[in-house]
């Protein structure tokens, strides 16, 4: 079944489920949000009183999920540019889908792996972004 990864520097799952499974030459990631490691909180997510998200930056969530799936396939023995798909769950299309997609933009420029974009109504957290990844190892 492959062999189970657990990155120290990547924040802790929030289940039963490793960050990565390396099957063959293919490094499975488990979905991966913008929380910092050793941290309940989420960069760009401003909660209320009763734990509601009242204000969100799209952009910081952005920055943060892509710091820690790379922070991820490096634990793992691979890197950012053996990505070779990329799923990416959005909270809000209609609002943040633009300045998703700017912002994947530019940490794709050299490596396009194949992407696939849905809105869910929820995620676990009260996170807007959420990636699944299938990276080559090196």
């Amino acid at each position: 079944m492959g062999k189970e990864i657990i990155s120290e520097k990547a924040p802790e799952p929030l289940g039963v489920y490793p960050h990565a499974r390396k099957v063959g030459n293919l490094l499975f990631l488990s979905g991966v949000g913008p929380r910092k490691k050793g941290s309940d909180k989420i960069p760009g997510v401003l909660l209320d009183e009763k734990g509601q998200v009242s204000d969100y930056d799209i952009s910081e969530q952005c920055h943060a999920v892509f710091e820690n799936v790379r922070v991820i396939l490096e634990s793992s023995g691979s890197k950012w540019e053996n990505l070779v798909d990329v799923t990416v769950f959005l909270t809000n299309m209609k609002d943040d889908f633009e300045t998703y997609n700017k912002i994947y933009a530019e940490y794709f420029k050299k490596n396009q792996p194949c992407r696939t974009t849905v809105e869910v109504n929820s995620l676990p957290t009260p996170i807007g972004i959420e990636l699944k990844c299938i990276a080559e190892l090196t």
